[in-house]
Protein backbone atom coordinates (compact mmCIF):
# COMPACT_ATOMS: atom_id res chain seq x y z
CA UNK A 1 0.00 0.00 0.00
CA UNK A 2 1.68 3.26 -0.71
CA UNK A 3 2.29 5.88 1.41
CA UNK A 4 -0.33 9.36 1.52
CA UNK A 5 1.55 12.20 -0.03
CA UNK A 6 1.83 15.36 2.30
CA UNK A 7 2.92 18.64 1.14
CA UNK A 8 4.72 21.11 4.00
CA UNK A 9 4.88 24.05 2.74
CA UNK A 10 6.96 26.64 4.89
CA UNK A 11 9.61 29.45 4.57
CA UNK A 12 11.60 28.79 8.11
CA UNK A 13 13.81 25.96 7.74
CA UNK A 14 13.78 24.61 11.43
CA UNK A 15 10.05 24.57 10.72
CA UNK A 16 9.99 21.92 7.90
CA UNK A 17 12.96 19.64 9.27
CA UNK A 18 10.63 19.09 12.06
CA UNK A 19 7.47 18.66 10.49
CA UNK A 20 9.04 16.18 8.08
CA UNK A 21 11.09 14.17 10.91
CA UNK A 22 7.47 13.73 13.00
CA UNK A 23 5.14 13.12 9.65
CA UNK A 24 7.84 10.43 8.40
CA UNK A 25 7.78 8.40 11.47
CA UNK A 26 3.85 8.41 11.33
CA UNK A 27 3.94 6.92 7.73
CA UNK A 28 3.38 9.49 5.29
CA UNK A 29 5.94 10.71 2.27
CA UNK A 30 6.51 14.18 2.49
CA UNK A 31 7.48 17.10 0.30
CA UNK A 32 8.65 20.25 1.08
CA UNK A 33 8.32 23.92 -0.38
CA UNK A 34 9.32 26.99 0.85
CA UNK A 35 7.52 29.66 -0.38
CA UNK A 36 4.54 30.07 -2.07
CA UNK A 37 5.10 30.17 -5.62
CA UNK A 38 7.60 26.60 -5.21
CA UNK A 39 4.46 25.41 -3.61
CA UNK A 40 2.14 26.21 -6.28
CA UNK A 41 4.34 24.95 -8.90
CA UNK A 42 4.77 21.39 -6.91
CA UNK A 43 0.83 21.34 -6.74
CA UNK A 44 0.87 21.61 -10.39
CA UNK A 45 2.85 19.01 -10.99
CA UNK A 46 2.09 16.93 -8.39
CA UNK A 47 -1.08 15.46 -6.20
CA UNK A 48 -0.78 15.45 -2.73
CA UNK A 49 -3.05 13.99 -0.03
CA UNK A 50 -2.98 17.01 2.06
CA UNK A 51 -1.07 20.33 2.40
CA UNK A 52 0.35 21.87 5.79
CA UNK A 53 0.68 25.23 4.40
CA UNK A 54 2.03 28.39 6.64
CA UNK A 55 0.43 31.60 6.51
CA UNK A 56 2.98 34.12 7.48
CA UNK A 57 5.24 33.69 4.31
CA UNK A 58 7.33 36.72 2.24
CA UNK A 59 6.37 37.41 -1.07
CA UNK A 60 3.26 35.02 -1.35
CA UNK A 61 1.47 34.53 2.17
CA UNK A 62 -0.58 31.63 2.73
CA UNK A 63 -3.41 32.81 2.39
CA UNK A 64 -2.75 33.79 -1.05
CA UNK A 65 -1.36 30.05 -1.69
CA UNK A 66 -4.71 28.66 -0.23
CA UNK A 67 -6.72 30.70 -2.26
CA UNK A 68 -5.00 29.77 -5.41
CA UNK A 69 -5.43 26.36 -4.98
CA UNK A 70 -8.97 26.44 -4.02
CA UNK A 71 -9.35 27.44 -7.98
CA UNK A 72 -8.70 23.77 -9.55
CA UNK A 73 -7.76 21.68 -6.16
CA UNK A 74 -10.12 20.07 -3.23
CA UNK A 75 -7.33 19.01 -1.38
CA UNK A 76 -7.43 19.32 2.36
CA UNK A 77 -5.49 22.18 3.61
CA UNK A 78 -4.43 22.56 7.45
CA UNK A 79 -3.19 25.97 7.72
CA UNK A 80 -0.21 26.63 10.69
CA UNK A 81 -0.43 30.24 12.17
CA UNK A 82 1.43 32.38 14.64
CA UNK A 83 -1.73 34.15 14.98
CA UNK A 84 -4.63 33.75 17.24
CA UNK A 85 -6.96 36.29 16.26
CA UNK A 86 -10.28 34.53 15.37
CA UNK A 87 -10.90 36.73 12.06
CA UNK A 88 -7.52 35.18 11.16
CA UNK A 89 -9.44 32.10 11.38
CA UNK A 90 -12.41 32.72 9.71
CA UNK A 91 -10.36 34.44 6.87
CA UNK A 92 -8.61 30.92 6.80
CA UNK A 93 -12.05 29.43 6.16
CA UNK A 94 -13.59 31.80 4.03
CA UNK A 95 -10.10 31.23 1.63
CA UNK A 96 -11.00 27.14 1.78
CA UNK A 97 -9.23 26.11 4.96
CA UNK A 98 -10.26 22.71 6.05
CA UNK A 99 -8.40 23.37 9.60
CA UNK A 100 -5.55 25.42 11.50
CA UNK A 101 -3.09 24.80 14.05
CA UNK A 102 -1.54 27.56 15.75
CA UNK A 103 2.15 28.31 16.49
CA UNK A 104 4.19 26.84 18.47
CA UNK A 105 2.61 23.63 18.06
CA UNK A 106 2.38 20.13 19.91
CA UNK A 107 3.81 17.96 17.51
CA UNK A 108 1.15 15.35 18.87
CA UNK A 109 -1.68 17.77 18.05
CA UNK A 110 -0.28 18.50 14.94
CA UNK A 111 -0.30 15.05 13.64
CA UNK A 112 -3.77 14.23 15.20
CA UNK A 113 -5.32 16.89 13.53
CA UNK A 114 -3.49 15.51 10.13
CA UNK A 115 -5.07 12.30 10.84
CA UNK A 116 -8.19 13.43 11.82
CA UNK A 117 -8.08 15.90 8.87
CA UNK A 118 -7.43 12.69 6.32
CA UNK A 119 -10.60 11.02 7.99
CA UNK A 120 -12.55 13.86 7.35
CA UNK A 121 -11.79 14.29 3.56
CA UNK A 122 -12.99 10.77 3.02
CA UNK A 123 -10.01 9.09 2.40
CA UNK A 124 -10.52 5.40 1.75
CA UNK A 125 -8.89 2.69 4.26
CA UNK A 126 -7.03 5.83 6.22
CA UNK A 127 -7.46 3.66 9.13
CA UNK A 128 -5.40 1.25 7.72
CA UNK A 129 -2.98 3.46 5.89
CA UNK A 130 -1.89 5.20 9.02
CA UNK A 131 0.09 4.03 11.94
CA UNK A 132 -1.74 3.53 15.51
CA UNK A 133 0.81 1.63 17.78
CA UNK A 134 4.65 1.90 18.33
CA UNK A 135 5.92 -1.40 20.06
CA UNK A 136 9.14 -2.98 20.95
CA UNK A 137 9.15 -6.22 22.64
CA UNK A 138 6.17 -6.12 25.41
CA UNK A 139 5.84 -2.15 25.36
CA UNK A 140 3.62 -1.08 23.56
CA UNK A 141 2.58 2.99 22.75
CA UNK A 142 -0.46 3.80 21.30
CA UNK A 143 -0.23 7.99 20.57
CA UNK A 144 -3.72 8.73 19.24
CA UNK A 145 -5.07 7.09 22.00
CA UNK A 146 -2.36 8.51 24.53
CA UNK A 147 -1.72 5.37 26.27
CA UNK A 148 1.11 3.20 27.01
CA UNK A 149 0.85 -0.55 27.89
CA UNK A 150 3.47 -3.05 29.29
CA UNK A 151 2.41 -6.92 28.69
CA UNK A 152 -1.16 -5.74 27.27
CA UNK A 153 -1.63 -3.53 30.98
CA UNK A 154 -1.82 -0.28 30.61
CA UNK A 155 0.87 2.22 32.50
CA UNK A 156 -0.75 5.25 34.42
CA UNK A 157 1.78 7.94 32.43
CA UNK A 158 0.93 11.66 33.10
CA UNK A 159 0.46 13.70 30.15
CA UNK A 160 4.31 15.33 29.84
CA UNK A 161 5.43 11.79 30.80
CA UNK A 162 4.19 10.35 27.95
CA UNK A 163 4.82 12.85 25.58
CA UNK A 164 8.41 12.48 26.40
CA UNK A 165 8.42 8.85 26.18
CA UNK A 166 6.70 9.01 22.88
CA UNK A 167 8.89 11.50 21.49
CA UNK A 168 12.08 9.69 21.99
CA UNK A 169 10.43 5.95 21.40
CA UNK A 170 9.52 7.82 17.94
CA UNK A 171 13.04 8.57 17.26
CA UNK A 172 14.80 4.89 18.50
CA UNK A 173 18.40 4.88 19.07
CA UNK A 174 19.31 8.90 18.87
CA UNK A 175 20.29 10.87 21.68
CA UNK A 176 18.44 13.87 22.39
CA UNK A 177 20.22 16.77 24.75
CA UNK A 178 17.92 17.59 27.63
CA UNK A 179 17.26 21.12 26.00
CA UNK A 180 15.69 19.66 22.69
CA UNK A 181 13.39 17.25 24.75
CA UNK A 182 12.80 20.82 26.59
CA UNK A 183 11.60 22.18 23.22
CA UNK A 184 10.35 19.31 21.71
CA UNK A 185 7.64 18.11 24.88
CA UNK A 186 7.16 21.26 27.30
CA UNK A 187 7.59 23.99 24.08
CA UNK A 188 9.28 27.07 23.15
CA UNK A 189 8.07 29.07 26.28
CA UNK A 190 8.58 27.18 29.01
CA UNK A 191 10.99 28.72 31.27
CA UNK A 192 11.56 25.58 33.78
CA UNK A 193 15.14 24.04 33.32
CA UNK A 194 17.11 20.33 32.54
CA UNK A 195 16.21 19.30 35.48
CA UNK A 196 12.72 18.91 34.74
CA UNK A 197 13.45 16.24 32.16
CA UNK A 198 15.63 14.28 34.65
CA UNK A 199 12.80 13.73 37.09
CA UNK A 200 10.44 12.69 34.20
CA UNK A 201 12.69 10.14 33.23
CA UNK A 202 13.52 8.92 36.40
CA UNK A 203 9.23 8.65 36.78
CA UNK A 204 9.00 7.33 34.07
CA UNK A 205 11.77 4.60 34.43
CA UNK A 206 10.23 3.88 37.65
CA UNK A 207 6.86 3.28 36.34
CA UNK A 208 8.17 0.87 33.81
CA UNK A 209 9.90 -0.90 36.58
CA UNK A 210 7.14 -1.66 38.51
CA UNK A 211 5.57 -3.04 35.90
CA UNK A 212 8.14 -5.63 34.82
CA UNK A 213 9.36 -4.51 31.34
CA UNK A 214 11.93 -6.57 30.02
CA UNK A 215 14.17 -4.24 29.05
CA UNK A 216 14.90 -0.22 30.16
CA UNK A 217 14.23 1.69 26.88
CA UNK A 218 15.78 5.57 28.04
CA UNK A 219 19.05 4.90 28.39
CA UNK A 220 21.40 7.63 29.55
CA UNK A 221 23.88 9.26 27.06
CA UNK A 222 26.22 11.07 29.29
CA UNK A 223 27.65 14.74 28.34
CA UNK A 224 24.26 14.83 25.97
CA UNK A 225 21.03 13.81 27.43
CA UNK A 226 18.94 10.39 26.57
CA UNK A 227 18.15 7.57 23.75
CA UNK A 228 15.61 5.45 23.49
CA UNK A 229 17.45 2.19 22.98
CA UNK A 230 14.90 -0.77 21.85
CA UNK A 231 17.21 -3.60 23.18
CA UNK A 232 16.42 -6.48 25.58
CA UNK A 233 19.90 -5.31 28.19
CA UNK A 234 18.15 -4.02 31.42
Amino acid sequence: MSKLHLLVVDDEWNTRNLLRIYLTKSGFQVTEAANGHEALKLIEQQSFDLILLDVMMPDMDGWEVCRRVRQTKITPILMLTARTETKDKVQGLHLGADDYVVKPFEPDELIARVFALLRRSGMPNITDQLPTMISFQDLQIYPEARQVKVKDQPIDLTPKEFDLLHFLASHPNRAFTREICLQQVWGEDFFGDTRTVDTHVKQIREKLRAADLSFMPIQTVWGVGYKFEPSEEP
